[in-house]
């Protein structure tokens, strides 16, 4: 499978990515899932992404159990509803993320996921680290879940939210769930003076990760000072695409807010994987029908690093100086 954004060479003619969008007003779990099976059709339906017997990670956004009902959470009736369709394409769905505070299951049960979790016997996993090289001489290597690496389709399942650090987290950010939870804090803390080095990492966890599938929880948001300290917002809206990148691009827009202003956009423009409107492909709605006009960031931005004290940061350093003498795996597996 080829990297998400990856560019064909240039005696091919590159073909341009598809991104579904529509509006879709309800979590209710018959017409959520009627919504899904269209947003999916024009991109083959999840029988062109899952095989039977495939190893089907879904990867939503599990922030915090701190504050259930404000929806910084992907909802678990969209995880559900997914899981199902991977069932019946054949394959085997599992549930994993790295939340920065406690476990994937014990947020997942804060936020309403236990009964749905029970009704298809979905497993829940905790990810572990591995190191896997890059092709980026910024970055020599990532740690990043051996879970998701090792997967046979990776799902991602971001949630719509503004971020007092990255102004709005979507699809590319949500792969940083990938991370070992201390990595993420080293990360914090590294690259935390410099947001576009920042974002050129994000960047490259989701090019490493390379979702097959990406499908945005956009029903209802998460606005202002997000990721956990905003409030609802219903969007009506569902999106997905092959390509992460493509994805992230049609709701910004969607937002309408400025690419420059968010350090993953400026990052994947620099790098090469993001796109203009005009280079992607909408066979369902446009962009410019979805608009939101007052969709509200945060008031204030914070810094990336949390203005970590240096004792922590000489912890973690010492840690990072101890995982990287772990042998190197080449993430050219996942391809």
């Amino acid at each position: 499978m080829a990297h998400c954004g990856e560019r064909l060479p240039s005696n091919e003619e590159p073909l341009m990515p598809s991104v579904s969008l529509l509006r879709a007003t309800s979590y209710d779990l018959d017409p959520l899932s009627g919504s899904l099976e269209e947003l999916l059709a024009p991109l083959g339906g999840m029988a062109a992404i899952v095989k039977p017997g495939d190893r089907v990670l879904l990867k939503p956004n599990l922030l915090t159990g701190a504050r259930p009902k404000q929806e910084c959470v992907t909802r678990p009736e969209l995880v559900y509803c997914v899981a199902k369709m991977v069932q019946a394409a054949g394959g085997k769905p599992f549930l994993g993320d790295g939340p920065a505070f406690g476990s994937a299951l014990g947020v997942a049960r804060s936020n309403g996921y236990l009964p749905y979790i029970q009704a298809l016997n979905l497993p829940v996993i905790e990810f572990h680290g591995d190191r896997y090289a890059t092709d980026n001489p910024e970055f020599a290597h990532l740690r990043l879940s051996k879970e998701a690496m090792a997967a046979d389709v990776v799902i991602n399942l971001p949630k719509v939210k503004s971020h007092v650090q990255l102004t709005l987290t979507l699809g590319v950010k949500n792969l940083f769930g990938c991370v070992p939870g201390k990595m993420k804090a080293w990360w914090h803390m590294e690259a935390g003076k410099d947001a576009d080095r920042f974002g050129r990492m994000l960047v490259e966890t989701a090019r490493a990760i390379a979702p097959d599938l990406t499908i945005m929880d956009g029903i209802i948001g998460h606005e202002g000072n997000g990721p956990s300290g905003g409030t609802p917002r219903p969007l009506h809206v569902l999106g997905a695409s092959r390509d992460v990148f493509a994805l992230d691009r049609a709701f910004v827009a969607i937002l309408n807010v400025d690419p420059e202003r968010i350090p993953t956009q400026r990052a994947a423009t620099a790098l090469g994987y993001n796109y203009e409107l005009s280079e992607i492909e909408f066979p369902l709605a446009q962009p410019h029908e979805l608009t939101i006009r007052d969709w509200q960031l945060p008031q204030q931005m914070m810094p990336i690093d949390f203005g970590a004290p240096r004792v922590l940061k000489s912890t973690f350093k010492h840690l990072y100086i101890r995982w990287i003498k772990e042998p190197l795996t080449a993430y050219s597996q996942k391809a």
